[in-house]
């Protein structure tokens, strides 16, 4: 249930606290300087901006392609060799002494906002360099094969469906050999260097790089495109394609494949690590803590944010024994949501048909209430499609983004197993959040605003996520939520935002076991399959779950703020239009700009 986003720039927390005054100062009129001096600026910056993205989206081309940003689909990156990595490092650190060379002050004020955001994505990244990521490169989450793998149905991310697009793909596939064995290699100096994965949720990951395993390149899912070649090729291109498909996967990728599933089952399982949290990793507390401001763009410590989880769980606890007896339950307010898993009436449907109608129905009812609280709308439709078949069975229910060039849309997916066992009480807050006004509204309109590249495919995971919840909150006051059902399903997705708090900080910088993790989100969900799933989420991406509630609560705190301080001059499509008109941003800007806006309005 999130935008799909492999890699998010990570920001540091010293960041964090010395951006406020920048930020401030943002909206502030520029300094009287010439046209001519202004321009040189203008354009330094720009420029400067442009080789900033080109140089990340060519270390992470998979992350642009998953961005929205197709240029680099015929690349895999190497960005976990050492010497690849500590080369990026070096490019970073010459990008922000030439951003220190240009002068802010001449700037105009959409050009300061430009330069602030690329300070402060430039800072963060360099202060990730002491941490050895690149030796965690597999997890059950989140790996290039296994990503690879999910765009072979050319239904995701990457556009399979030209010529060019087959030999962009296949490029792609025929570099993954190499990227397999630096990660072997990696691993392997992880493991003398005490920096490994959990061993439970490598034992988790491992039956996904087993599967990819294949007895002839004809059964490798990476030659699924060839069975799909469209007939409009010509019949030299069918040729040329699949024997150049079957080649690569038979010579290079289907040996590569042998070679890390047998390591990982039998040398780097049994060496990997048996606590839980990365705090017990070397520098562990320190690396923590900076992915904390990663995905939260604050300076908000671990022990805070536990706090605020463990508040916002007892509100919505509160909220739960309200709408329980609504439902005809009468039991303690933590037994809700299993009660609520148990009732048949809460699983109608027969066909996929059946839930997409719904999606459908409800997209169409938005269309007559949105407007009437947002004035700033993306150009790009929203489709909705069933997840294929192909990845249904490890998929959640997602958004992709449009992409740039506007030559496809932005995409809600349904995954839909079964049926039968699709509840119905989460779907209207699932597609306010994934939907609309959600990630589509925020992320299309992104790529529509006329921004440098690395804002328009880039952003932090507390604006994106935070917005996407905060969207689902909108759905009480469009009326969505009259329906018992269907608030308690928005109060259950939200629990579990709010545990995410607890448990995350618990087990990376409180020294919660996986075990203590499972059970309190037992108790506080009711769920034993999310909880254990959703634990083992946690321990392979310490901290990307924490940006989702501090965003929203954020955001929400920032409309109270203007409605307390406007009263009557109050306009909630305005708000909107403020928070969203400058795409993402992190929460200390988006916090000044709000409080600008404030004071104009007055």
């Amino acid at each position: 249930m999130t935008y799909r986003r492999n890699i998010i720039a990570p920001l540091a927390a010293a960041i964090a606290l010395a951006f406020a005054p920048v930020g401030a100062t943002t909206a502030a009129p520029a300094a009287k300087v010439s046209a001519e001096v202004a321009n040189a600026a203008h354009k330094a910056l720009l420029k400067l901006a442009d080789q900033y993205y080109d140089a990340v989206a060519r270390f992470e081309p998979v992350t642009a392609t998953e961005d929205g940003d197709n240029r680099f689909d015929d690349q895999l990156g190497l960005s976990i060799a050492p010497a690849k990595r500590a080369a990026q490092f070096k490019l970073y650190r010459q990008f922000a002494r030439r951003l220190q060379a240009i002068s802010r002050e001449q700037l105009t004020t959409a050009d300061r906002l430009n330069y602030d955001i690329l300070q402060y994505e430039l800072n963060g990244l360099i202060a990730m360099e002491r941490f050895p990521e690149h030796l965690l490169p597999i997890n059950q989450m989140d790996s290039i094969p296994v990503t690879l793998a999910n765009y072979a149905g050319g239904e995701a991310s990457q556009p399979i469906g030209t010529v060019k697009e087959y030999e962009a793909y296949l490029s792609r596939v025929s570099q993954l050999p190499a990227w397999i064995d630096q990660a072997i290699a990696n691993m392997r100096t992880g493991i003398k260097q005490g920096v490994t994965e959990p061993k439970a949720i490598m034992i988790s990951a491992l039956p996904q790089f087993q599967k990819l395993v294949s007895a002839t390149p004809e059964a490798s899912i990476y030659y699924t495109p060839v069975t799909k070649l469209p007939a409009a090729f010509s019949d030299a291109d069918k040729q040329r394609l699949t024997a150049a498909y079957r080649k690569t996967i038979n010579d290079k990728v289907m040996p590569a494949l042998v070679r890390l599933a047998t390591f990982l089952e039998k040398d780097y399982v049994p060496a990997c690590r048996t606590s839980t949290g990365l705090g017990a990793l070397p520098d562990g507390a320190a690396w923590y803590q900076a992915r904390v401001a990663n995905a939260t763009t604050t300076s908000l410590t671990p022990d805070e944010i536990h706090a605020i989880g463990l508040k916002e769980v007892a509100r919505i606890q509160s909220e739960f024994e309200k709408v329980g007896p609504q439902l005809g339950y009468t039991g303690p307010a933590a037994g809700l949501p299993v009660w609520v898993a148990a009732q048949a009436k809460f699983y109608p449907f027969k066909t996929e048909d059946e839930v997409q109608a719904v999606y459908h129905k409800l997209s169409d009812v938005l269309d007559t209430k949105l407007p009437q609280m947002f004035s700033l709308l993306p150009k790009a439709k929203l489709d909705l499609r069933l997840e294929p078949e192909l990845s249904r069975a490890t998929a959640s229910d997602h958004y992709t983004a449009p992409a740039g060039d506007g030559s496809r849309p932005g995409v809600f997916w349904s995954v839909v197993n079964d049926p039968a066992k699709y509840g119905s009480t989460g779907m209207t807050t699932l597609f306010l959040h994934e939907g609309k006004p959600g990630h589509h509204f925020h992320i299309a309109l992104t790529q529509e605003l006329n921004l440098p590249n690395f804002r328009k495919f880039g952003g932090n995971n507390a604006f994106i996520e935070g917005w996407a919840l905060y969207a689902e909150t909108l759905g009480k006051e469009m009326g969505l939520f009259d329906d018992p059902a269907q608030y308690f399903g928005h109060l259950n997705d939200e629990m579990l935002r709010a545990v995410r708090l607890v448990v995350d900080t618990g087990m990376h910088a409180k020294g919660w076991t996986r075990e203590q993790s499972i059970q309190y989100m037992k108790d506080t969900l009711g769920y034993d399959v999310v909880a254990k799933t959703e634990t083992e989420r946690y321990m392979a991406w310490p901290g990307q779950a924490l940006g989702y509630k501090v965003g929203s609560l954020k955001i929400q705190e920032l409309r109270k703020r203007a409605e307390q301080a406007l009263g009557d001059k109050f306009s909630l499509p305005a708000f909107h239009a403020v928070v969203l008109g400058d795409g993402t941003l992190p929460l200390a800007l988006l916090e000044a700009k709000v409080d600008h806006w404030i004071a104009t309005q007055r």
